[in-house]
């Protein structure tokens, strides 16, 4: 059984057991704001781990990281709300890449977390998506995914 199929009724423990501790926020915002059926997911990001997309890390480590970040993201999703299965939808995900100005391949990147959400949440992981090269990030993280999240 994949971890789709085994999701699909409901199981989360083997993602869960991936899901790393969520750090404090640094300054004055929090992880995460519900507002009615939504949750607003902070911008997270694989501190301690700077570099550049196109001139430190490949395409191939930093979609890796777009992973790691996916994972963080549901773990502050699963503090949140308590239960994964909660998840109606992953609606919208914003992710913002540190790269060289020649670097064009931002989705490709980013796919480290979409691919995670539709393999976690099998359709319901599907959703609407920016990618964005930026030339700076804070701490130098290679890095940053924001995500908005639907809930019962």
């Amino acid at each position: 059984m994949t971890m789709n199929e085994s999701n699909a009724s409901g199981n989360f423990s083997e993602i869960e057991k991936q899901l790393p501790a969520i750090p404090d926020a640094i300054g004055n915002y929090t992880n995460c704001v519900r507002s009615g059926n939504l949750l607003f997911l902070s911008g997270k990001g694989p501190l301690g781990k700077p570099g550049v997309v196109g001139r430190d890390l490949t395409k191939e480590q930093a979609y890796q990281y777009a992973r790691e970040t996916g994972l963080m993201l549901l773990a502050v999703m699963k503090k949140e709300i308590g239960d994964l299965g909660r998840v109606r939808r992953i609606v919208k995900v914003l992710g913002m890449v540190n790269t060289t100005d020649d670097f064009q391949e931002h989705p490709f990147v980013l796919n480290g977390c979409s691919d995670l959400f539709v393999e976690v949440f099998g359709e319901k992981g599907r959703h609407a998506r920016s990618a964005v090269g930026v030339n700076s990030l804070p701490f130098g993280i290679p890095l940053e995914i924001e995500a908005i999240v639907e809930i019962s």
